[in-house]
């Protein structure tokens, strides 16, 4: 008997949840259900994560979460009830198998199987964001080495104990240099480790262009948070439906499952869902309980039903299709398959393995950081010219001024009058003797001659180096 938390959601989420739960009890499932209420309800009375203190205790104490879609209401402050699980609960890979079930679904790819492994903890999914001018909208990216290495590691190991032959990943590490880049030597660092398994690397926009061309040429795909969600949903899409794809949320303590896509709230209450991408969920939910046997007798059940062309609105075609069933039925006719077998689709092959739970080598290396610098950020409706002038006079020891940028493109020295200039001034000082680092309260100094100065200083970046080498971009950007 396992124990899960379960969640009904909103929108669809009720319905494709009842169907799921109707499947899990017929195919003998053993499992003790605690039933909790997240998403829109609870936004509305005033809890702005969508989930009670209580509510956690629930799902820390069991074993699962499987969860319908919920809806987040626009504006006022909600927060992402998926980003706050994952986050509070440490589930740092997201994997999203995106297959393609030609010729009964129809689809341009009908040799697709790939599996996307998402980081699910980081990146701009963070929620750092600030309004700084009224003009000015700002979100952190965050890219760390523990990060990384977590998602990457995993999705080797996941590569390898699925037989997987590939692992690609996605970055856009000519641009974002810093972050990106990270990402990106981390990922070569650990493919090192595994000779056994090829692996690539292909900036995210060609790579998805290739991704969305040739699907079939890709096998794992390990990439941050916003291009995971992004190229999941158009891989889901392009092999059939994303109402196919499941999805589930892994961290080395817990685990959440669900579909890949929304609440649908237009469709609610119709019975025309299609429940399929929550009930593979629930599939890999009970691999991931260690109940083999019967995640591959449930999804065996679910491709006969498939190949019998009972199919839902979604995917229904004439070509392809014998009948159009509602939500319930669907899952109904997954019931009666109960024990039968794929005749042309690929029978699943799952594994009661142990649950993969990368160790993260622990990091020695001493690193030299000083702080040599500080960019700060200026809010003045002042014209460019104006803004130069009056700040490229100021070098207050021991700084000197070192360059003036807008939105990233340098005004000052050396800038062009045709750039389009905007409310936010960044603006750099640097030390001017670099045998003698600056101190903290070198860079409070400074900001008290700005704010006598009537300079509105809305932000500050410490500039540092690494062993000698800028952690910072550079004059030019």
């Amino acid at each position: 008997m396992h124990s899960i938390t379960v969640a009904r959601g909103d929108g669809i989420g009720p319905e494709i949840m009842k169907a799921t739960l109707h499947v899990l009890k017929e195919a003998g499932a053993k499992l003790n259900i605690h039933e909790v209420e997240i998403g829109e309800k609870v936004y509305q009375r005033g809890i702005l994560t969508g989930i009670e203190p209580k509510t956690w205790e629930t799902i820390k104490n069991t074993e699962a979460f499987l969860k319908a879609p919920i809806t987040t209401p626009q504006g006022g402050g909600f927060k992402s009830l998926n980003v706050t699980v994952r986050t509070t609960l440490g589930l740092y890979a997201n994997i999203r198998p995106c297959v393609s079930y030609a010729p009964f679904i129809e689809t341009k790819h009908p040799k697709m199987d790939l599996v996307i492994v998402r980081e699910n903890e980081e990146d701009l999914y963070a929620g750092i964001e600030y309004r700084q001018t009224p003009d000015v909208m700002v979100s952190h990216k965050i890219i760390t080495q523990q990060g990384s290495e977590k998602i990457i590691r995993y999705a080797f190991e996941y590569a390898r104990q699925h037989g997987r032959k590939k692992v690609t990943c996605f970055t856009k590490d000519n641009i974002m240099k810093f972050s990106d880049g990270l990402f990106h030597k981390v990922f070569d660092e650990i493919a090192k480790q595994y000779p056994d398994i090829e692996n690539e690397h292909w900036i995210v926009d060609i790579g998805a262009a290739k991704l969305a061309d040739k699907p079939e040429n890709f096998d794992v795909i390990v990439l941050p948070n916003l291009y995971g969600d992004i190229l999941s949903d158009v891989a889901a899409e392009i092999s059939g439906s994303v109402g196919l794809a499941p999805s589930a949320n892994i961290g080395n303590l817990g685990a959440m499952f669900e579909a890949i896509h929304g609440s649908a709230p237009r469709r609610a209450g119709q019975n025309v869902a299609n429940p399929s991408g929550l009930l593979l969920a629930s599939v890999m939910m009970l691999a991931y309980l260690g109940e083999a046997k019967l995640a591959t007798e449930i999804h065996e059940a679910w491709l006969y039903t498939i190949e019998e062309g009972i199919h839902t609105y979604d995917v229904y075609k004439e070509k392809n299709s014998k009948q159009c069933v509602g939500t319930q039925e669907f899952a109904e006719a997954v019931v009666k398959n109960l024990g039968k077998k794929p005749r042309q689709l690929k029978s699943p092959v799952y594994k009661s393995t142990s649950k993969i739970v990368p160790i993260l080598t622990e990091n020695k290396v001493t690193i030299d950081r000083k702080l040599v610098g500080v960019d700060l950020f200026v809010y003045s409706k002042e014209k460019a010219e104006t803004v130069q002038k009056k700040i490229s006079e100021i070098n207050p020891a021991p700084f000197k001024l070192q360059m003036i940028t807008n939105r990233g493109v340098r005004i000052w020295p050396e800038g062009h009058s045709e750039t389009f200039c905007i409310e936010q001034w960044r603006c750099r000082f640097i030390a001017k003797d670099e045998r003698h680092p600056i101190k903290p309260q070198d860079i409070v100094g400074l900001l008290d001659h700005f704010i006598k100065g009537g300079y509105d200083v809305f932000q500050t970046e410490n500039l540092y180096t690494f062993d000698g080498v800028a952690g910072y971009t550079s004059a030019d950007g």
